[in-house]
């Protein structure tokens, strides 16, 4: 198979071809690694590339395997991590100049799950500065553009990661949401983000950890491959006690059901909110699907008006609180 081909092939596919031996984990980053150096100059995904380490812990994984070592579900497959989330080792700058040269010594508990689970780190993905936007550009890295059209923007704030899988850099990366931002940039490059319900991803060290405004996931090319990542990076931390208690371990089933009955609440606008013609025109022309798999589809709109105050008084203490020492001593580089 070309590398391109292997590239674009699903994460599910991916790890089972490195279990089965159809390919090595190091030929896998290779094949990355070469995407990589043909695609980002052109979209500006991956914003710092661990190409020794990603080579080392490929390899560290094939020997592994020879022994015959018990094997993680996500064995092999090079991640992308967005520019947000500590990584041990490897600059993680938040889109910042006040972070421009930092290097975390440990790992985000997601990302540590994700290793854990046998994904290799291969680079960190391009975010705007702190997260904060619906678009992905900042002034240590500049901007991300959308892979359809670079004339455009990819979304945000988990754009690099988003553009990195449409791109074929990564057949897994993570992301995180606060207001959109592993949806919006998943749906303006044509892949698949999810936002986890609260406590579902924990994230330690939170500075206001009874918050549940913003959280951690998966980004993936399809939803088995969202599905795959969720069985590893959910699940329950004992320094989370929000965090739910269920067993991750269900997202790895299979995805089929029937949905015969199954009701669902169709929404234009969320009762009132400002949401664009053309989107509702899209949407209500692909009704249909879920009444042709036997749902019931009912039209519903949610007294919801007051949301987007509430949401920006809360985004606002939450900024207010995490960036209060920011404005205290680096005012002039924000």
């Amino acid at each position: 198979m070309p590398d391109s081909d292997i590239c674009f092939t699903p994460a599910t596919e991916q790890a089972r071809m490195v279990r089965d031996g159809e390919i090595s984990a190091v030929e896998l980053m290779q094949a990355h690694l070469g995407q990589i150096e043909r695609v980002n100059p052109v979209v500006n995904a991956v914003v710092t590339l661990v190409t020794d380490d990603a080579l080392e812990g490929a390899g560290k994984a094939d020997r592994s395997q020879a022994r015959g070592d018990d094997l993680g579900p996500l064995h092999g497959l090079p991640a992308g991590i967005k520019d947000m989330m500590a990584t041990a080792g490897i600059r993680t700058t938040l889109g910042s100049p006040i972070y421009a040269d930092t290097v975390p010594e440990q790992d985000a508990v997601i990302v540590g799950r994700m290793k854990t689970a046998g994904a290799i780190v291969l680079g960190k993905t391009n975010t705007p500065e702190f997260a904060a936007g619906s678009q992905t550009f900042n002034e240590i890295f500049g901007a991300t553009l959308n892979p359809y059209d670079t004339s455009r923007t990819c979304g945000g704030s988990s754009g690099g990661s988003g553009v990195g899988l449409a791109c074929g850099m990564f057949p897994v990366t993570v992301g995180s949401d606060l207001g959109g931002s592993l949806r919006n940039p998943a749906a303006w490059s044509n892949v698949v983000g999810l936002r986890p319900s609260p406590g579902l991803v924990p994230a330690s060290g939170n500075a206001l950890p009874w918050t549940t405004m913003g959280t951690s996931g998966p980004m993936g090319r399809t939803v088995a491959d969202v599905a795959l990542q969720l069985s590893v990076q959910a699940g329950p931390d004992p320094l989370v006690p929000s965090s739910l208690q269920e067993d991750p371990a269900r997202f790895a089933s299979a995805l089929d059901r029937d949905f015969t009955g199954t009701r669902i609440a169709w929404s234009r606008d969320l009762g009132g909110q400002p949401v664009e013609p053309v989107q509702t025109q899209v949407l209500d022309a692909q009704r249909h699907v879920f009444e042709d798999i036997g749902c019931i589809v009912e039209d519903a709109e949610p007294d919801l008006k007051e949301a987007g105050s509430v949401f920006q008084v809360l985004r606002a203490f939450a900024f207010a609180h995490g960036h209060e020492g920011h404005l205290e001593q680096h005012r002039d580089m924000i």
